[in-house]
């Protein structure tokens, strides 16, 4: 098979050895996988896969058919369309799926959208419901809206009946994000918009640092975002006053149990809102596998809305 490969610094399209299933895997011919900002960041030396992940061969999330599956295999059958989240090297022609990190594809999807919807869904889902206690009626803050996860957070925000605010610097995005049920901010717009009874933390230091002076009473601050950097000088007494709680997690280095977890969730709590068209992928562009070096120099150029994703055809 052909699959993404990292070497100094760049990613290609390149021959590598197919993918042996395990007992508990599905063999699956992708057709779609989208690009998230850990696959720029493991580019870059930054973000290793867990042990047993191929270090040079990018991919959190990817769509498409069952091939073959292991003898232990009771979810899936040759033929389904599936998609998956996964450690790495989603970025191929072939993967090895572990079946309870798979989820099946709504009939409303494409295999385009099921590509991008495992890593970002399943993000944002976990921060917001399972960590941040998100709850009907609460303030709800997504900062760095624009991207894959802040649109996917949006939306399970606004579809569990919060009122969210989105705070993105290009205001080109906004009238996109008002679309989706947001009330659109700049960064600099947030204090005077709170309080906040949840802060999804995309961004990094300098936007949470902002975020934490507008927390309300008993606010829940969820980091799983420090792209604009991880360090800052914090005030324990505004988390005091508020008794607020701040939390920060990776979703690729969980367990295989916590990530099923996440992904049956997800399944039975999302797959229905995808399936009636309540909740929507937004792809920004699509680009072939072989022109993955074009397609991560787009991401890395940031003021897009949603997802980019590469495809088999």
């Amino acid at each position: 098979m052909n699959a993404v490969v990292i070497s100094q610094g760049r990613v290609s399209w390149e021959p590598r050895p197919d993918p042996v299933a395990g007992p508990h895997d599905l063999l699956v011919r992708i057709q779609a996988a989208g690009i998230n900002g850990a696959d720029l960041m493991q580019r870059a030396g930054h973000y290793p896969p867990p042990a047993g992940t191929p270090a040079d061969q990018p991919g959190l999330e990817c769509s498409g058919v069952v091939e073959a599956v292991g003898d232990q295999v009771r979810s899936f059958r040759p033929g389904d369309r599936v998609m998956a989240l996964m450690a790495g090297a989603a970025q191929a022609e072939l993967a090895a799926v572990h079946e309870r990190h798979a989820m099946p594809v709504p009939e409303a999807m494409s295999a385009v959208e099921a590509g991008a919807f495992p890593e970002v869904f399943c993000t944002a889902h976990d921060a917001l419901f399972t960590q941040g206690g998100l709850a009907m009626g609460d303030r709800v803050l997504v900062s760095g809206a624009a991207g894959g996860v802040g649109v996917a957070a949006v939306q399970l925000a606004v579809a569990a009946g919060a009122t969210v605010i989105a705070s993105a610097r290009s205001r080109d995005r906004h009238p996109a994000l008002a679309g989706l049920g947001a009330t659109p901010v700049t960064p600099d717009q947030v204090p005077a918009t709170g309080p906040y009874d949840v802060v999804l933390e995309l961004v990094g230091a300098p936007s949470l640092a902002t975020a934490i002076e507008a927390i309300a009473p008993w606010g829940r601050v969820v980091v799983i975002g420090t792209g604009a950097g991880s360090h800052l000088e914090l005030d324990l007494g505004l988390l005091m006053r508020s008794r607020a709680t701040l939390r920060a997690s990776t979703l690729r280095n969980r367990s295989l149990e916590e990530k099923a977890v996440v992904v049956r969730r997800v399944e039975h709590h999302v797959l229905p809102l995808v399936a009636r068209r309540v909740l929507r992928v937004p792809v920004e562009a699509t680009y072939p596998f072989s022109q993955v070096q074009a397609a991560y120099e787009r991401f890395a150029a940031g003021a897009k809305l949603g997802k980019l994703v590469l495809t088999a055809g």
